[in-house]
């Protein structure tokens, strides 16, 4: 282990934080933070068509919801900078002299048209079909003086061909061998000037001082090609780990058709940042101990060594039922704090009036954080209580107050309500005694005054609700629903 760890994110900003692209954010930073090393945002933008700053700042968005913090990154700069790749042209340029210097990059200067006839009768008569290293053969002081001239050209690296192999320890998943004659002398500098993902990301790590590249599998193909780019430059080679990626239930490559796969739609469907954080972190990591932790946890017993090399298996209702135990375990005041803003976008109480009503808002706490399993339930089921224009609906109409008997016992809950003491004990106690009295089941009962007084045949406690919503609403609501009650 190197005396300082360096490790990286380097998200390419064509679209939203895949999930899986998340896990690897918070396998480096876990690491990171482990060995008190730097945790380094970079922004791969190279891909000029479809990266744009949108989605670099969602990115960065993504990330700081989900509460990791990095040391360098674009937003913050850093000894290592410039953070995007299309800001170290300069850099680039620089490296590539190194290879010109030391004669282990060459300018090839073959059309694209001589290489696919070249492929083409490679392929029809079975043989190797990549590159044949033509212009790896050109006298060097030739070849740099047609390039100089500017003749046009792209710039390949010369791999090595005094040996037979690459063989890599890597960090999760053992000794990996590549046989070089497998490889051809790829391109690193295209004929614009501009740099290749292989040259620019092994340039970006080595002068970053990247000492661990943390990532999914599908990266180990790019894998013997760095080595031989830090190889060609006389820089180290830093550590490698490929993780398993990320399978639906399926046993297909997560995607679109799993379900959603970006951060910020599991926040927008009421996803908890903690909860996300602890499941992905488990999606090819665990602790013996439990399965929910928080981050200091994952900080103090993330090590590389209990990452597993197998695909994990994306689980919803798993991620839902661990979301459901961050709620439950919530205290009263930062439940509340949680979904004041809630409530506020749904235009059901403003934040003056969430203030003013904070005593209230702590006795709804307990009795809606016990049901949910995320916060996109919240809303539905908790509007009644701030609604003066309660719309029952239809469906529960049609189940409870159609059905004989349910105008009895509304009239009954009536005469109740009206002289109680408002406290869930008395009121619960009060109820109760009705379906006796009434000669009626207390299914019906219940049902027929939790519809009258929410709307809707799932609420939060019947009785606690009542209480909540306060005597005079409840008789009211309970006086509009008669009206359409059966008897």
């Amino acid at each position: 282990m190197p005396d300082t760890v360096r490790v990286r994110f380097a998200p390419s900003p064509t679209g939203h934080l895949h999930i899986g692209g998340a896990r690897t954010a918070i396998y480096n930073w876990a690491f990171a933070r482990h060995h008190g090393g730097s945790f380094v945002l970079r922004i791969d933008d190279t891909d000029k068509e479809r990266s744009t700053e949108e989605n670099t700042e969602q990115i960065l968005r993504s990330l700081a919801w989900l509460g990791l913090d990095w040391d360098e990154g674009p937003d913050i700069g850093g000894d290592h900078g410039p953070y995007r790749q299309t800001e170290r042209s300069a850099i680039y340029a620089e490296s590539l002299e190194i290879l010109k210097s030391n004669g282990q990059g060459y300018p090839c200067f073959c059309t694209q048209e001589s290489l696919e006839r070249k492929r083409d009768a490679a392929r029809a008569a079975g043989g190797y079909s990549g590159y044949d290293r033509t212009c790896r053969a050109i006298p060097r002081e030739e070849a740099l003086a047609r390039a100089t001239a500017g003749e046009p050209h792209v710039w390949r690296v010369k791999v090595p061909t005094d040996r037979d192999d690459i063989t890599l320890d890597d960090v999760i998943r053992g000794p990996v061998n590549f046989p070089l004659s497998a490889m051809d002398d790829f391109i690193l500098v295209r004929t614009d000037g501009s740099p290749t993902y292989m040259f620019a990301s092994v340039v970006d790590d080595w002068k970053m001082g990247i000492t661990h590249i943390i990532r999914g599998d599908d990266h180990l193909s790019n894998t013997p090609r760095q080595v031989v780019v830090f190889e060609a430059l006389g820089a180290p080679v830093p550590a490698f780990a490929h993780m398993g990626l990320i399978f639906g239930a399926d046993g297909k490559r997560l995607s679109k058709r799993h379900g959603a796969t970006s951060v910020e739609a599991y926040r927008d469907m009421g996803y908890l940042p903690e909860a996300l954080l602890n499941y992905l972190a488990l999606l090819g990591w665990s602790l013996e101990e439990t399965n929910v932790f928080d981050r200091d946890t994952l900080i103090a017993e993330f090590e590389l060594s209990r990452v597993s090399k197998n695909p994990a298996i994306w689980d919803p209702g798993k991620l839902e039922w661990m979301n459901g135990v961050y709620l439950r375990d919530m205290s009263a005041e930062e439940f509340i704090d949680r979904i004041v803003p809630l409530l506020a976008d749904a235009g059901l109480i403003s934040p003056a009036e969430a203030t003013e009503r904070r005593e209230w808002l702590l006795e709804l706490a307990p009795l809606v954080a016990e049901r949910i399993k995320t916060l996109d339930e919240l809303v539905p089921m908790v509007a009644f209580l701030f609604t003066e224009d309660l719309v029952i609906d239809e469906s529960a109409k049609e189940k409870v107050l159609a059905k004989e008997g349910a105008g009895r016992a509304l009239d009954a809950v009536d005469s109740v309500l009206a002289d109680v003491d408002m406290v869930p004990e008395a009121v619960e106690t009060a109820m109760r005694a009705l379906p006796e009295q009434l000669g009626l089941k207390p299914k019906l009962v219940f049902q027929a005054a939790r519809v009258a007084v929410t709307g809707s045949t799932v609420s939060p406690p019947l009785f606690e609700s009542i209480v909540l919503l306060g005597r005079e609403r409840s008789l009211d609501r309970l006086r509009l629903a008669r009206a359409v009650s059966a008897d």
